[in-house]
C-alpha cells in the first residue's frame, strides 16, 4: 500500500518505537505504518458510515 499523505516518517516511526523498546527496521517499520494508515483510513469511512443521529466517541469529545 502506498498512502501520498503521510505525515509521519519511517525514520520518525523508528525512533518512536525505539523510545518505547520496539527495534525495527526500516522495512518493518514501513509495514507498521501502512498497517495504522490503513486502520485510520477506515475508522474515518465508519464515521461517515454511521447514522447522522449517532455519534462516535471521537465526535462527542469534540
Amino acid at each position: 500500500m502506498n498512502f501520498s499523505d503521510k505525515k509521519v516518517s519511517v525514520k520518525t516511526s523508528i525512533a518512536i518505537l525505539a523510545k518505547n523498546g520496539i527495534q525495527v527496521d526500516e522495512e518493518e517499520a514501513a509495514i507498521i505504518l501502512d498497517f495504522l494508515y490503513l486502520i485510520a483510513k477506515n475508522h474515518k469511512r465508519s464515521i461517515k458510515d454511521q447514522n447522522p443521529k449517532e455519534k462516535s466517541n471521537c465526535e462527542k469529545m469534540q
